[in-house]
């Protein structure tokens, strides 16, 4: 049976695809307070302005790549057990062939109902003002907003304590509940830690290993750090 490696990423790893990070500029995400686009108050107050940044980034997603972190990790999927938990909104993991992604923030080609959570669609393009569901209801970017629950949570804390080996990739580990995750994973299994500015770790009884790198040059190297574990 094959060894169960969890891995969560942040936005380091997309950012190296060439998709723009809102903690990387005083808290603004593509010129915009991230509040008044990911928050249900921004929603409320400008509807069209919400839809049309998230139009931006889905066009956006459409011009990009898988880099080479996202690469390696789905070709662990030969000889691991790869769960990949995201906090990431684009399907990057899956073009590059990751099989098993859960993703904590919602997806940036999904749109669901305002009324009806479980109504969910695939989208690939432009959501507007009368687009709607089954009922007249408009829809709103699948997207998890600051204020709101995160559904997979539960899901993503049963797999995490299932691990043998856990990856945090490219976060700043300042998004809750995501960066709590790691503290799940049973005392003994190892923790290897990839960002070229990692932050303070408190409170980890795991062995932690820290990466000092970008994702696709860190990921690599997991990736020869785990195979030393399969050759003991």
């Amino acid at each position: 049976m094959k060894k169960k490696l969890v891995v969560l990423t942040g936005a380091g790893i997309s950012a190296e695809s060439g998709i723009k990070t809102f903690r990387d500029a005083d808290g603004l995400w593509e010129g915009h307070d991230v509040m008044e686009v990911a928050s249900p108050e921004g929603w409320h107050r400008n509807k069209t302005l919400v839809l049309d940044f998230y139009n931006q980034r889905r066009r956006q997603l459409h011009e990009v790549q898988p880099n080479n972190g996202h690469k390696v990790l789905a070709e662990l999927e030969k000889d691991f057990d790869v769960h990949i938990i995201t906090q990431n909104v684009d399907n990057l993991h899956e073009q590059a062939g990751s099989s098993k992604v859960l993703h904590l923030h919602g997806e940036l080609l999904k749109v669901r109902s305002t009324k009806n959570e479980s109504y969910v669609l695939d989208w690939a393009g432009d959501l507007n003002l009368g687009d709607v569901d089954d009922k007249g209801n408009q829809l709103r970017p699948h997207i998890v907003w600051f204020g709101e629950m995160v559904p997979a949570l539960e899901e993503a804390v049963f797999i995490t304590e299932q691990a043998d080996y856990v990856a945090v990739i490219g976060t700043s580990l300042q998004v809750y509940p995501a960066a709590s995750l790691m503290h799940y994973a049973k005392p003994e299994v190892p923790v290897f830690y990839i960002d070229p500015r990692p932050a303070s770790i408190n409170n980890l009884q795991n062995p932690l290993e820290i990466i000092a790198k970008n994702a696709t040059e860190g990921v690599p190297l997991l990736r020869e750090k785990l195979y030393l574990f399969l050759d003991k």
